[in-house]
């Protein structure tokens, strides 16, 4: 059954007639409407804990919008050095209205993805964590208990991402009830995991995580790299680019006629003020999505980069400074890593906007690049989801599909001409196609200028200088985008080895 329905979503347009449609989405009511959905080996498990801050609910509104592209395993309330009970708390329920809101659009989401997971299956996986304190995690709590039994569960090894949008807490007392209980479990569970934190904004990650489950050598983000997507965007996003996220856009593309869900998102208020020091906001300005790069690490837009950080996507792009750890890269020579937190008070960018802005605006803007680089694309991409909310497959856009011609990786000499090709790409909606190859010098280990020829046709030819040294790695990224409204943009990344 749920093969038949994914069979019909990937017709051609023409094909979809009103009564296909109406079939394709009683097919996936049915298939969907048990508290577990179907195992697919390709999809990525996700468990969010959160602290409900303002900026936690425009991101939640967003990863709504993105549950088809992964297993989401749990939405978990937690707290943090921020928010905690009787501390700027929005509520033990903070989340249900965003529920509800997502309820009332699936039936025009699974038009154009019948994986949307059912409004049902993902009330039953949202739970409430540790948050009577800042760091708390004596108690053991239903949010906790849930992520004891995903880590536990041998039917399922597949990896799972466990982000932290709010303080680490929630996931270290479930860390502890399986060392207390099931401490032989400990190395099976620890292959499992796989961290994405945005700060450490409580100390359990230094205090508990870090002391008993380092020797693990768990894959851990943890990224300030965020700040670039939250309150002080206006000053870190380069000017060309903001037009993305000031009212006039936002007002059109997100909160005006596109659905409950979107009407929840909470842009910026007349004359509000993001930090203190701040301009004035516009009604409609994009406020903070700072724990978006989080979910935005793992949608597959093609550039391979979730079990790399170092590569680089829509989530940043981070250096390994210790163990298995990755922090943002810093762009000042010879920087040492603090030995404890990444957060607030010790992450080089967060710093930076305190004591130096708008000195040396050359190291804000390397610093910020990972993500800034990718804010249109980003921000179109929320913009097709947001009329997924409201318009039918044909009258909506679709992200194009890339295909490279040859493997992704490949080994070369010095000198030589590097063909690459991808002209099968294609577009869902029969939308026409521009290419751009381009060369993510940061992404290798290369520091030189290198030449592409014909680098916006499917077909282009790298050319490699004639000295090169032995073990460089050259990573070449084949941007794809659409002609569609608005413009939707897919990648695929080829690693070149000398």
């Amino acid at each position: 059954m749920k093969t038949t329905v994914i069979l019909l979503s990937r017709l051609p347009q023409a094909a979809y007639t009103k009564s296909v449609l109406m079939l394709a989405l009683i097919l996936c009511l049915t298939a969907c409407a048990g508290k577990k959905r179907q195992v697919d080996e390709n999809k990525i498990r996700i468990i969010v804990t959160s602290d409900g801050e303002i900026d936690d609910e425009c991101s939640l509104a967003r990863f709504l919008l993105y549950t088809n592209e992964w297993e989401v395993e749990g939405i978990v309330t937690s707290s943090s050095q921020y928010h905690w009970h009787g501390h700027n708390w929005a509520g033990d329920d903070w989340i249900e209205p965003y529920l509800e809101a997502y309820a009332e659009v699936y039936p025009s989401l699974v038009l154009h993805d019948p994986d949307y997971p059912s409004p049902e299956y993902l009330s039953s996986v949202t739970f409430l964590g540790n948050v009577e304190a800042e760091g708390e995690m004596e108690l053991i709590t239903p949010g906790s208990q849930h992520i004891v039994e995903l880590l536990l569960d041998e039917s399922d090894h597949r990896p799972i991402w466990i982000q932290a949008w709010g303080g680490t807490n929630t996931i270290a007392r479930a860390l502890k009830t399986i060392e207390e209980n099931h401490p032989e479990k400990m190395d099976y569970v620890a292959n499992k995991i796989r961290f994405f934190f945005i700060w450490e904004q409580d100390p359990t990650y230094q205090s508990y995580i870090r002391p008993h489950w380092g020797k693990y050598n768990i894959l851990t983000i943890i990224s300030d790299q965020f700040w670039a997507f939250a309150y002080q965007w206006n000053k870190i996003v380069p000017r060309e680019k903001r037009s993305y996220l000031e009212a006039d856009w936002m007002k059109e593309n997100i909160l005006g006629n596109h659905g409950p869900l979107c009407s929840l998102y909470k842009a910026h208020v007349s004359g509000s003020h993001g930090l203190a020091g701040d301009r004035d906001f516009n009604q409609g300005d994009f406020r903070s999505e700072g724990d978006s790069p989080a979910f935005l690490h793992a949608i597959n837009t093609g550039l391979g980069n979730l079990e790399f950080p170092g590569y680089g996507g829509w989530g940043g792009r981070y250096v390994k400074v210790r163990d298995n750890t990755w922090l943002d890269p810093v762009p000042v020579a010879d920087y040492e890593y603090p030995l404890g937190r990444w957060y607030s008070s010790s992450a080089w960018g967060r710093q930076y906007m305190r004591q130096q802005y708008p000195e040396n605006l050359h190291l804000m803007e390397a610093y910020f690049k990972p993500i800034t680089r990718w804010i249109e694309a980003i921000q179109n991409d929320f913009a097709a989801r947001a009329d997924w909310n409201v318009k039918p497959y044909e009258e909506a856009n679709h992200p194009p599909v890339v295909k490279l011609n040859h493997k992704a990786e490949c080994r070369a000499k010095p000198g030589s001409r590097v063909q690459l090709s991808a002209v099968d790409s294609f577009d869902p909606d029969g939308d026409e196609l521009s290419f751009k190859w381009w060369y993510y010098k940061e992404a290798g280990n290369y520091g030189g200028e290198l030449q592409i020829l014909n680098a916006e046709e499917s077909e282009a030819v790298l050319m490699l200088p004639d000295e090169l040294p032995d073990k460089t790695t050259i990573h070449i990224i084949c941007e794809v985008r659409d002609s569609g409204s608005p413009v939707l943009t897919r990648y695929k990344r080829v690693i070149i080895k000398i």
